[in-house]
């Protein structure tokens, strides 16, 4: 288990094995999201960088027959 300290500046240090597992960059932004007792971290991206992150999916899936939508 990984484990980070809170500064006197409230500054968090991220360890060096989860720099490298999430390739965490200077100037990167995350959002902070409060769970409960808990803080997300979660990686913060611009509409116009998203674009096309979904090409070539395959939409292909089954459904139970009460989630279809029949006209």
């Amino acid at each position: 288990m990984t484990y980070i300290s809170i500064s006197p500046d409230y500054t968090l240090e991220i360890p060096s094995e989860i720099i490298k597992q999430m390739n965490v960059e200077p100037g990167k932004k995350y959002q902070v999201i409060k769970l409960d007792d808990m803080l997300e971290i979660v990686p913060y991206f611009e509409i116009q960088e998203l674009r096309g992150f979904l090409k070539g999916i395959d939409t292909n899936i089954e459904r139970d027959e009460d989630r279809l939508r029949i006209h």
